[in-house]
């Protein structure tokens, strides 16, 4: 199988309480200062959240060193979204049942914007030469530290081995393939996150940047967004739903909809995040285990590869009463080698701790994430990023869908980007 790059994406570790919004971080002193010791409420969600999960075991891990801070996981959905919906009403009502959230790097601006985060400043010296440097600035906001980075991510082009010679480098090769093999073996094409959230919007700029597209200048002063690349890339999803490139449900996918059709031996080709490896290679019952490997994602020209930037931070709550103990808790997770190899090796979680990925260097995932993290893109971590992206959602999934106009969506994008610098 062919692995290329490194980096990974897991959850895990401790006490799973699922009612721990019942039991906040303690304040043994109780003058509601933050200095208290007790339970670290870890506010996060994902697959990897679960038990049984790596964020799991790097909870565990801290347990067994810190028995008197103890960290349980507040586990929150596996969409973004909606992990960013639940954060969002306890920090509006300044809750303190959640001493540590678990932020998607999108959120670094508008969380710090919000009064929602402790600053990290007085730690900076302890995590900035240890983390990746793109990891790093994910984390921060207005030239100061909000946040601990946690791990990093990258989209990869999953492949059936025993169906397809060679990765397709390109999209219109990549349907072309797919097309032919659901036709020959009655199996789907290819899948990746069509649903209307965040993971939509992802897919879509992976489209619009191998295409050559931009959506701001580097200080985010001027918009140049593009509406004949958007409107290829636009059109692209349509056509490949029209064409069936795209597997049935494409629409209403997100990233563990996708993982499950590959890992049950449905579609050919998926586009999803490092950590769906670990599950479909530790599936002995799946029908893609044994026969699958991973790749860049393909381009409009075959020429290189681009992937949007995810992961996920750690950050201290504004109004967690246990505030020097969860401090302790995110700077000892962005940089405890033992804890950061876990990510990587329990549950293909990329990590951010640089020094981690000298040591996995045989690793297929660490290997291709080294291969692509390089030339991955960041969205634009604006304190209004989430709105943008709802009105990307709200435009562009129509047209996509055939239900809108693709000429009149890119441009009413563009406006609204344009309305941003306002």
């Amino acid at each position: 199988m062919r692995k290329g790059g490194r980096w990974y994406v897991a959850l895990g570790g401790a006490l799973v309480l699922f009612g721990a919004a019942c039991t906040p971080g303690g304040d043994d002193d109780g003058d509601g200062d933050g200095e208290g010791g007790g339970e670290i409420v870890w506010a996060l969600g994902g697959a990897e959240a679960q038990p049984g999960g790596v964020h799991q075991s790097v909870a565990e891990l801290w347990n067994d060193q810190n028995p008197d801070n103890p960290v349980s996981i507040e586990q929150l959905p596996e969409e973004a979204d909606q992990q960013r919906e639940q954060q969002a009403l306890e920090l509006q009502a300044e809750g303190s049942n959640f001493d540590v959230l678990g932020m998607d790097v999108i959120w670094t601006g508008e969380y710090s914007e919000n009064g929602w985060v402790e600053s990290l400043e007085d730690v900076r010296g302890d995590i900035e030469g240890a983390s990746i440097p793109g990891a790093f600035e994910s984390a921060t906001w207005g030239g100061e530290l909000w946040a601990a980075p946690y791990n990093t991510n990258a989209g990869f082009l999953y492949y059936r081995t025993d169906l397809v010679d060679q990765p397709p480098d390109t999209w219109e090769a990549l349907c072309d393939q797919g097309i032919e093999i659901s036709q020959s073996e009655d199996i789907g094409s290819f899948i990746g996150q069509g649903a209307r959230y965040e993971g939509f919007v992802v897919n879509w700029l992976e489209y619009y940047w191998s295409a050559g597209g931009e959506l701001y200048n580097e200080d985010q002063t001027e918009v140049l967004f593009d509406t004949d690349l958007a409107v290829q890339a636009t059109e692209f999803m349509a056509n490949a739903i029209q064409d069936n490139c795209y597997a049935p449900g494409f629409n209403t996918a997100r990233e563990e909809e996708g993982r499950n059709e590959f890992q049950q031996g449905n579609i050919a080709f998926l586009r999803n995040w490092p950590y769906v490896y670990s599950q479909v290679a530790g599936d002995d019952g799946s029908p893609a285990n044994g026969n699958f490997d991973i790749a860049p994602l393909p381009t409009f020209t075959g020429e290189g590869t681009v992937s949007a930037l995810g992961g996920f931070n750690n950050a201290v709550s504004a109004f967690s009463d246990n505030k020097d103990a969860a401090t302790d808790f995110v700077v000892w997770a962005a940089t405890n080698e033992e804890a950061q190899t876990m990510l990587a090796t329990e549950g293909s979680v990329p990590p951010t701790l640089e020094s981690v990925y000298d040591q996995l260097t045989d690793d297929p995932v660490m290997q291709l994430l080294g291969e692509i993290l390089p030339d991955a893109r960041p969205r634009p971590p604006a304190p209004q990023w989430n709105q943008i992206s709802a009105e990307m959602q709200q435009t562009l999934f129509p047209a996509v869908n055939g239900e809108a106009d693709v000429q009149g969506a890119v441009e009413s994008v563009r406006t609204y980007l344009e309305g941003t610098l306002e």
